[in-house]
């Protein structure tokens, strides 16, 4: 059984950090690209970023860059997602996902996914 498990959430005040981590079990880690997603109130499942299995392709999101970096590391069976200056409009929660792909190229839509994590949730004060 396939599991995700986000943790790291929290209340932050603007231009402040967080570090989610998402401990994956189940599967072998690194035969799948990993990613973040978030879904704010009466929003859509959005994506945030995203690191393939060879550690070597990274993607964001335009909302995110240079603030937000994605990283993994297989051994540990982990991916970490560090959050710096954060805004009010990142509150959202924040979604560990996974998908089995032999091709380096991140996809961004969330269907393309196999596996999701119950969601950890950030909140950034203004």
């Amino acid at each position: 059984q396939v599991r995700l498990v986000e943790s790291g959430g929290g209340l932050v005040q603007a231009g402040g950090s967080l570090r989610l981590s998402c401990a994956a079990s189940g599967l072998t880690f690194s035969d799948y690209h990993m990613g973040w997603f978030r879904q704010a109130p009466g929003k859509e499942r959005e994506f945030v970023a995203g690191v393939s299995w060879s550690v070597y392709t990274t993607r964001c999101a335009d909302s995110v860059k240079g603030r937000f970096t994605i990283s993994r590391v297989n051994v540990e069976n982990t991916v970490y997602l560090q959050m710096n200056n954060l805004k009010p409009e990142d509150t959202a929660v924040y979604y560990c996902a996974a998908y089995r792909s032999v091709y380096d190229a991140i996809k961004i839509d969330p269907n393309d996914y196999n596996y999701f994590g119950q969601g950890t949730q950030v909140t950034v004060s203004s």
